[in-house]
C-alpha cells in the first residue's frame, strides 16, 4: 500500500503530475462523450470553472505557473495501448464493446484542446472552447488539478511527521464511516468522488478501504482508471450537461420544453438496463415527471441529485404508480451531498419500497474537516460546467435554487417554460 504521507512530502521537491491518464475521469463522461460524438458532433460549447465558495481564494493559494504546468501536462496525454484495450474489450454494465469502434478510433488519437486561464481578483477564470465532445473531457481533469493543487498548498506548510499524523487521522475517520456502513442492511454503494477529491492517491485509498470494509455492498467506482487498476465495476450514466446543451440549442420554447426528453430518446437508442437512469432535476423534477412521455416510466430508475431526497423519492414513487409501474422494482440512486448519517436514514426509509443505491462523493474522497487549523482542508464547492452552446447561454434550474446557473433573464424564461413554481432553498453540500 502506498505511503501517502511520504508521497505528499515528496511533492515539495519535484513536479508530480496530478492527472496521469485520460481515463482518470468519471465513466459517465465517456458514455456521454460517445453519445455526443454520435448525435451532436458539430456543436461547439464553452465550459467554465465556477468556484461557489468565495471564501477559498484559489488564485492566492495556487501559483499560476504551477497551475499552467499541470494543465499543459494534461494536454500532452493520450490513451495508452492498455487503456484502449480495456475500453474496447471490457464488459460494462453487462455489455461488451460498450464503446463503438469509430468512437474509440477518434478517442485513441485525441488530445485535449487548449484552455484560457486568467487571474481575476483572488480567483482564476478558466475556460475551454471547442467541439462539445472534445471540450467536455476537460471537466474532470480541470477539477482534479485545482482541487489537488489547493490541497498541496495547505499540505506544503506541514512537516513530515505532521503529514503522517494528518493522514493517520484521516484514515481513521474514513474507516470509522466504513465500519458504520457495514451494518446497513441491503446497502449498495459506489464511489462517486472523483470530481472534488483530495487527491488521486487518496481516492484510490478510499476505494480500497471501501472494497475491504464493505465487500459486496461496495459495487464499484465512477473513476475509470481506478476501476481498471483495481478490477472494479466502472459506475455512471449521464449528467445535467446533456439537457443543458440540448436546451440551449432549442429554436423556440416548444422545442425547449421537449429538449430534456430528446436527450433521453437519443440515450435510449444506445443503452439499456441499469444505464437507463433518469436524471429529472435539471429543470425541476416535478414538472419533468408530470410531462414525461409514458415510455420513460419503463426505464430502470431515477437519480436524485438535488433538493430534498425524501420528497423527490416520494414524488418518483407516486409517478411510477400513476404510470402502472411497480416502484419496488425501480432503482433510486442517491448522489447529492451524502455522508453516513444521510445514507443510513435514506436506506432505512426506502428499503423495501424501492431498490436503493448510493453514489458517495466528496465526503468519501475529501473529508479532511477539522484535521488542520482553521479548517483549511475542508472540501469546497468547485464545478466546471457548460455555460454556452453554439453562442447561446446554458441554464440549469435544479430542485435547489441555490444551484441555479445562467443569465437571470434566461432563468426566468426556463422557469416559465418548465412551469417551475416556488422552490425551497437548501445549503449546497459538497
Amino acid at each position: 500500500m502506498v505511503d501517502i504521507a511520504t508521497r505528499v512530502w515528496n511533492h515539495k521537491w519535484k513536479i508530480d503530475p496530478i492527472v496521469r491518464s485520460l481515463i482518470d475521469t468519471d465513466f459517465y463522461k465517456l458514455l456521454m462523450c460517445q453519445s455526443i460524438f454520435r448525435n451532436k458532433p458539430d456543436t461547439r460549447v464553452t465550459f467554465s470553472l465556477i468556484n461557489r465558495s468565495d471564501a477559498v481564494p484559489l488564485a492566492k493559494l495556487i501559483d499560476e505557473g504551477e497551475l499552467r504546468e499541470q494543465l499543459d501536462h494534461v494536454r500532452s496525454l493520450s490513451l495508452s495501448r492498455g487503456e484502449g484495450t480495456w475500453l474496447r474489450g471490457n464488459t460494462f454494465y453487462g455489455k461488451r464493446q460498450m464503446f463503438r469502434p469509430d468512437f474509440m478510433e477518434w478517442f485513441e488519437g485525441m488530445r485535449l484542446p487548449d484552455y484560457h486561464l486568467e487571474r481575476v481578483g483572488d480567483q482564476y477564470e478558466l475556460t475551454f472552447e471547442g467541439k462539445w465532445h472534445e471540450v467536455m473531457l476537460w471537466e474532470i481533469p480541470a477539477l482534479s488539478v485545482l482541487m489537488e493543487l489547493r490541497s498541496r498548498a495547505v499540505l506544503n506548510q506541514l512537516e513530515k511527521f505532521e503529514l503522517q499524523v494528518l493522514y493517520a487521522r484521516a484514515m481513521t475517520k474514513l474507516w470509522e464511516k466504513v465500519e458504520r456502513l457495514r451494518y446497513v442492511d441491503g446497502l449498495r454503494i459506489a464511489d462517486f468522488g472523483t470530481r472534488r477529491r483530495h487527491s488521486y492517491l487518496w481516492q484510490d485509498w478510499a476505494v480500497q478501504a471501501m472494497l475491504e470494509g464493505l465487500g459486496d455492498k461496495f459495487v464499484g467506482t465512477s473513476n475509470c482508471l481506478i476501476a481498471k487498476k483495481r478490477d472494479l465495476e466502472a459506475i455512471g450514466t449521464n449528467a445535467h450537461e446533456l439537457p443543458m446543451v440540448y436546451a440551449a440549442l432549442a429554436e423556440d420554447d416548444a422545442a425547449l420544453a421537449q429538449a430534456p426528453y430528446q436527450v433521453l430518446s437519443d440515450w435510449q437508442e444506445e443503452h439499456e438496463g441499469n444505464l437507463r437512469i433518469i436524471l429529472p432535476d435539471t429543470y425541476g423534477s416535478e414538472g419533468f415527471l408530470k410531462n414525461a412521455p409514458d415510455w420513460l416510466a419503463g426505464w430502470t430508475g431515477i437519480r436524485i441529485d438535488s433538493g430534498d431526497p425524501v420528497e423527490a423519492t416520494e414524488c418518483a414513487i407516486a409517478w411510477w404508480k400513476e404510470r402502472g409501474e411497480d416502484p419496488t422494482q425501480k432503482l433510486v440512486i442517491f448522489s447529492d451531498g451524502l455522508d453516513v448519517d444521510k445514507i443510513e436514514e435514506l436506506q432505512r426509509q426506502f428499503a423495501g419500497r424501492v431498490q436503493t443505491s448510493f453514489g458517495w462523493g466528496t465526503l468519501l474522497t475529501n473529508d479532511f474537516r477539522g484535521l488542520v487549523p482553521d479548517d483549511r482542508l475542508a472540501p469546497f464547492s468547485l464545478v466546471c460546467k457548460a455555460i454556452g452552446a453554439d453562442g447561446k447561454p446554458t441554464v440549469k434550474l435544479s430542485d435547489n435554487p441555490n444551484k441555479a446557473m445562467g443569465p437571470q433573464d434566461q432563468i426566468d424564461r426556463y422557469k416559465n417554460v418548465f412551469n417551475v413554481g416556488a422552490q425551497k432553498k437548501m445549503d449546497v453540500v459538497v
